[in-house]
């Protein structure tokens, strides 16, 4: 049993060592700096440091995902640390802290909730009001689903259908210009079924030809609409400007 104990310990200090080292959330260091009020004297000093540098770490990254507006207050987190490694209860049990823990993640829940539905709201009227100006400008022209569309570069090649495959660089951004993902950016153009990505795409690449390329302004609801994608809020209008470099037919 004991060994059992420690082979997950074990296991877990190198899945946490190993998952903060591929999201690059330390450098890597050739040398340890530290600083004349730590001493590491011994492999297991240092042991101990290091599992508390990588712990500190990836609390924080956790925190971003759980705290709203709030600033977390780290001189609390490690007198509860220093609290909890010495067994001192006076302020706080563990049973208590778990209770506790348990009741503020589901109020952090409903906070996120409520600033996600207020988020998806301000995005419908944003994109709205975009698409309103941006759809009188030269050269923009409106289909009946919303989409609006510009020509920036006219090719002479084949346009695609739904059930075609097509290789293209892209680039898309939010409204206030933030690059949420760009084919140009990684230097690989990428390939796919048209009917297998967002409606807004699936359209938008059917007017075009192979050497084309297009400014796509895609309204929310024939993009990622209320469910957002990663690093899209929900009800998110997005600006792609898309080349196709060749159709596939299948």
């Amino acid at each position: 049993m004991k060994n059992q104990k420690l082979i997950a310990i074990v296991v877990g200090i190198v899945v946490l060592i190993g998952g903060y080292l591929a999201g690059s959330f330390f450098p890597m260091m050739e040398t340890f700096k530290i600083g004349s009020t730590t001493k590491l004297k011994t492999e297991l000093d240092s042991f101990a440091y290091a599992y508390g540098i990588y712990t500190g770490g990836g609390t924080l990254s956790s925190l971003s995902q759980i705290l709203v507006d709030e600033e977390f207050p780290k001189d609390g987190f490690v007198k509860g640390v220093k609290d909890g490694l010495y067994e001192n209860n006076e302020v706080m049990d563990p049973m208590l802290a778990q209770g506790f823990l348990q009741g503020f993640a589901m109020k952090q829940q409903e906070k996120m909730m409520a600033k996600s539905n207020e988020d998806a709201q301000s995005n419908i009227a944003e994109g709205a009001q975009f698409l309103e100006t941006n759809k009188g400008r030269e050269g923009v022209t409106e289909t009946a689903s919303g989409l609006q569309y510009e020509v920036l570069v006219k090719g002479n090649g084949k346009s695609p259908i739904a059930t075609d495959s097509v290789t293209v660089h892209y680039t898309g951004t939010l409204l206030d210009g933030t690059v949420f993902d760009s084919s140009v950016e990684r230097g690989e153009p990428v390939t796919f079924k048209l009917d297998q990505v967002i409606p807004g795409w699936t359209e938008g690449l059917q007017l075009m030809k192979e050497g084309d390329k297009f400014k796509l302004f895609i309204p929310s609801d024939i993009a990622y609409g209320p469910s957002g994608s990663r690093s899209i809020e929900p009800n998110s209008t997005l600006i792609f400007e898309v080349e196709l470099l060749k159709v596939t037919k299948n």
